[in-house]
């Protein structure tokens, strides 16, 4: 147990180094990004002294070490600084936002886990058969589409043809969850197409070497079915790269929905860092990406701690 919580300790302390480090490659590449700040927020018509008075009062006259500093202890205290297009508090816009993208991730990932999961186990009991080519099949084709194309197919076929859901996913406070699946319907399952292949295609991997270990050619030996051997012997034996698949998949749902969340118009994380973008709302661009990482690496600090636990060979490295 002692030397799990170090190990535990040990991923949890590189992650913070890690987060240290990607806020500052956030920060001075916000600060390398040509134009000028106070030029965008007065506009083309503004005068010198006006925007030096700018300037001065967005700090922007001071060192960028100075700067950094300043905005890393407001993160460490919570406060995400100001958004200078409109003036509003970045956290308490950024916390709507986030719970938006959160549920569209999770009802993405509620889909397609499971089926990611359960398409493998079928394309491994099937191997080389119609069904595993057809899973395969599918599954590349699925691949080879980017985001944005498979969400206009959807909107066209889906939206506009059969009138099923609406191509505006729209999400307001007041909805009930029937109204807000029905809302997200569209963009989660854009969404599950884009990560399902990718899971499951590394689940069927991680089966078939499994597979081939001697201790499966014995269960085989004692006339054990192949569904059996699967779901009782090497699937528990595949959990830790399984894991890592799903959770780095995972963490695309919450970092990659930027694309997905244009298209469909959906009032998320993704939608607000384009917005401000266009903008060139650095504090806002900055707060957006911190978070992005910050999730991605907990999402991967799980994944670790998951793979570490299933497996007795990672807590003895020696």
């Amino acid at each position: 147990m002692k030397a799990i919580l170090k190990l535990v300790a040990q991923r949890i302390a590189l992650g913070l180094l890690l987060l240290l480090a990607v806020s500052v490659v956030i920060f001075a590449g916000t600060q390398i990004l040509p134009g000028d700040v106070a030029q965008s927020i007065l506009g083309q018509s503004a005068t010198p002294q006006a925007l030096e008075n700018l300037r001065r009062e967005l700090g922007l006259n001071d060192p960028a070490y100075i700067r950094y500093f300043r905005w890393l202890a407001g993160i460490v205290q919570g406060d995400l600084g100001t958004a200078l297009s409109n003036g509003q508090d970045i956290a308490t816009q950024l916390g709507k936002r986030l719970g938006n993208t959160l549920f569209l991730a999770g009802v993405a990932a509620i889909v397609s886990v499971p089926l990611a999961i359960l398409l493998g186990l079928l394309a491994v009991r099937y191997r080389n058969r119609w069904p595993d080519k057809l899973i395969s099949a599918v599954t590349l084709a699925s691949i080879s589409l980017p985001e944005f194309f498979i969400g206009y197919l959807l909107i066209y076929f889906v939206a506009v043809q059969l009138g099923w859901f609406t191509s505006v996913s729209t999400v307001y406070e007041g909805m009930t969850i029937g109204q807000r699946l029905n809302a997200v319907a569209l963009p989660a399952a854009t969404l599950t197409l884009v990560v399902l292949a990718h899971m499951m295609r590394m689940t069927r991997a991680a089966i078939l070497n499994v597979m081939q270990s001697a201790y499966i050619e014995t269960a085989e030996l004692k006339g054990i079915s192949a569904f059996d051997i699967i779901r009782k012997h090497a699937f528990p034996n595949a959990i830790a790269p399984i894991v890592n698949v799903v959770m780095l998949n995972l963490a695309y749902l919450v970092v990659g929905v930027v694309v997905v969340e244009v298209v469909f118009v959906y009032p998320g994380m993704g939608q607000y860092l384009v917005d401000h973008v266009a903008k060139r709302d650095v504090p806002v661009v900055q707060a957006c990406g911190l978070i992005f990482a910050a999730v991605y690496i907990s999402l991967n600090i799980i994944a670790d701690v998951v793979a570490i636990i299933s497996n007795p060979r990672l807590r003895h490295p020696k």
